[in-house]
C-alpha cells in the first residue's frame, strides 16, 4: 500500500471514528552447546506468517520491526510461546500481486497464516468479485499446502466516496471470506488508529510506532486464541 493508493484510507477511518572434528577445550564446549541448543529451539518453533501490504511491512517507520507484526513477535517472545513470527508484508501489494507471490512463501512451513490484503484493490476501484476471487485463491493455496494451518483474516474498508454500493460490498468481502473458510476475523485492522493524527505519520495514513501498538492489540485480541 503506497502513499497514492492509500490516500483514501484516512477518509474511511474518519467515518468509522505496522564445525570440525578433533578435541575441543572445555572453554569451547559450552558456547557451542548453547549455540546448538538455540538452533534446535528455533527450529522447533511453529511459524506465524503475516502476509500483507505496507501496513504489515511497516512503511515509513524508522524500524520496520515496530510494525504490528513486530510488536506481536515481541509479545510472543515475552510470553515464551513456541512460535516464530515472519513479516512478509510488501508495500503497494494488491490481491493479484499477493496471489502471484504466495507460492514462493509457501516453500517454508506455515502453522498460522495471517492475511492482510485488499485495501489497495478497493482504493483503485477493482471489482469486488475480482478481489474476493484473488483472496480466495491465496487461501486455497495455503490450505492445499498446509491443511492444518490456522487462518486469520484482517478486514479493511474503503472510503464512502467510492459509492455506497461498492463500499458495502467491499466491506462484506472479509466476513464472507472468513465464514466460508473458517478463518478467524479481525473486522477492521485500523480500528482506534485511523483518522487520529497523533497515531499516524506525517502522511496521515500509516500508523506511527505508537499507533502500530494499538493495531497489534486489535490483531492480538483474535490471534491469541489461534496460538493456544
Amino acid at each position: 500500500m503506497n502513499k497514492v493508493t492509500l490516500s483514501g484510507i484516512l477518509l474511511a477511518a474518519l467515518t468509522m471514528a505496522g564445525c570440525g572434528d578433533g578435541a575441543k577445550s572445555p572453554n569451547n564446549d559450552q558456547p557451542q552447546a548453547a549455540t546448538e541448543t538455540a538452533k534446535t529451539d528455533s527450529a522447533s518453533k511453529k511459524i506465524v506468517l503475516f502476509f500483507g501490504d505496507s501496513l504489515t511491512a511497516g512503511y515509513g517507520l524508522d524500524d520496520p520491526a515496530d510494525a504490528f507484526p513486530g510488536v506481536i513477535s515481541r509479545r510472543v517472545d515475552s510470553l515464551k510461546l513456541p512460535y516464530k513470527v515472519i513479516n512478509a508484508g510488501l508495500s503497494g501489494e494488491t490481491t493479484a500481486g499477493g496471489n502471484a507471490r504466495i507460492d514462493w512463501l509457501l516453500k517454508q512451513k506455515i502453522d498460522v497464516f495471517v492475511l492482510e490484503l485488499g485495501a489497495n484493490d478497493g482504493l483503485r476501484g477493482i471489482p469486488v468479485n475480482e478481489t474476493a476471487k484473488n483472496l480466495q485463491s491465496i487461501v486455497n493455496k495455503v490450505k492445499a499446502k498446509y491443511p492444518d494451518a490456522k487462518l486469520v483474516l484482517l478486514g479493511m474498508q474503503v472510503p464512502p466516496n467510492m459509492g455506497a454500493d461498492y463500499t458495502g460490498k467491499f466491506k462484506n468481502i472479509f466476513p464472507n471470506l472468513a465464514k466460508k473458510n473458517n478463518m478467524a476475523l479481525v473486522p477492521f485492522l485500523l480500528q482506534g488508529v485511523g483518522g487520529i493524527p497523533s497515531l499516524n505519520q506525517g502522511d496521515g495514513i500509516h500508523p506511527t510506532a505508537r499507533g502500530a501498538k494499538i493495531v497489534a492489540n486489535n490483531v492480538w485480541a483474535v490471534l491469541q486464541d489461534e496460538l493456544k
